[in-house]
């Protein structure tokens, strides 16, 4: 039997007799708030795309974790994350995506900043008409840069700035996937899937790292992709997933797919991967397009979860790009039921975490025990639990 709730020593047991989280992981407001600072903020957590900001001066704002943030494509090329707000006061700066044309201005009292992030103007600072101030050092005052990583399109952050480099956090996965170190290319507006599910962001990833619901929640994918074609990935402390050895290419009416990406080896003619980047980075590679799904806890109750696609040439057919986003849609869509039912059951008191399937469970069980291990119960005692 699992032991309190502040006792997680039961979830890190091998999978043959290990609990899953107690339910206070997916209920409390408390426990939320100390997870988004211990998994997410100490981590290298995925905010967005650079899609999303595609030409000099393009600025896009978002809230992560209770954070404003605000994402830039500077004039020197260079994509950087910022927190989003003035020097001066902490105003809110910019409140909507847009092309900065000159400066980063402050609505409050008009301090502004260039698109890499430095204070260039203070009007009115000394008095009247003096622009500037002894005691005001504008070197010193420039935008909060948030530290951040690009990999394959996606945006990663470290908002405490105290993570492993990210290439240390994540070599091994990096190492399994060096083949897709290619450039990869948006499929754009289409290719970006949106679902607002009242779920706590873990049972979301807990539901991608396993393929053992795939016969009953995905009869479709099934068809060809099944249960028993599936294979576990686990990397204790880093990530976990699932791969299949039967990915089958999309086709257009007259027999088109998409190109491959180059120099990929024979493994990758049938298989395809599932993997999540701990904590919050759902990635899938098959040999002619990627999707990245990034998740953004809102409330311990609901996630805000966005896919988007990539491909390996900037030019793919428009219809073909769209029957595929229609595909996975569809997939995803339907994990909608299993995560918020499982979010509904996260209520029921008597519930003990629940048990795993040692054959079937293994990549779920590692994503429950690294979670854990982040914890001891000191933790979790100072949340009420």
């Amino acid at each position: 039997m699992q032991a309190s709730a502040s006792d997680l020593s039961s979830v890190k047991r091998p999978v043959e007799t290990a609990y899953g989280l107690p339910n206070a992981h997916y209920t409390s407001d408390n426990v939320f708030t100390l997870e988004c600072d211990r998994l997410l903020k100490q981590r290298w957590a995925g905010l967005d795309v650079v899609a999303s900001v595609p030409e000099p001066g393009d600025a896009k704002p978002l809230t992560f974790l209770g954070v404003p943030l605000l994402i830039v494509h500077g004039r020197d090329t260079v994509v950087r994350v910022f927190q989003n707000i003035c020097r001066h006061r902490g105003m809110v700066l910019v409140d909507a995506p847009r092309k900065i044309e000159g400066a980063i201005r402050c609505p409050y009292h008009s301090w502004c900043y260039g698109t890499e992030g430095h204070l260039v103007a203070t009007p009115h600072v000394g008095g009247p008409g003096q622009n500037t101030h002894e005691a005001i050092d504008r070197k010193s005052l420039g935008l909060i840069e948030v530290r951040s990583h690009i990999w394959n399109g996606v945006i990663f952050v470290n908002i405490s700035g105290d993570a492993d480099p990210f290439e240390d956090a994540f070599a091994t996965l990096l190492d399994r996937w060096q083949e897709f170190d290619v450039p990869v290319y948006h499929g754009g507006a289409e290719s970006i899937l949106h679902f607002d599910l009242k779920s706590n962001w873990k049972l979301i990833v807990e539901n991608y790292c396993e393929s053992y619901h795939l016969p009953w929640v995905h009869p479709g994918l099934n068809s060809y992709s099944r249960l028993e074609d599936h294979y576990h990935i686990q990397e204790p402390g880093h990530f976990s997933g699932q791969g299949t050895h039967v990915y089958r290419q999309i086709k257009d009416e007259d027999g088109t797919t998409f190109p491959d990406f180059p120099g990929l080896s024979e493994k990758w003619d049938t298989a395809g991967e599932y993997i999540t980047f701990f904590p919050n980075v759902m990635v899938g590679v098959q040999r002619d397009h990627l999707f990245a799904i990034i998740l953004n806890p809102v409330a311990v109750d609901r996630t805000i979860e966005t896919a988007h696609l990539f491909y390996a040439t900037p030019d793919t057919p428009v219809r073909l790009r769209q029957k595929n986003a229609e595909l996975w849609y569809t997939v995803f869509e339907e994990d909608i039921m299993a995560v918020e039912g499982m979010q509904i059951g996260r209520n029921a008191p008597g519930f003990d975490g629940g048990r795993f399937s040692p054959a079937m469970d293994g990549p779920t069980h590692l994503f429950h025990t690294w979670v854990a291990q982040n914890f001891d119960a000191g933790d979790l005692q100072t949340t009420g639990v």
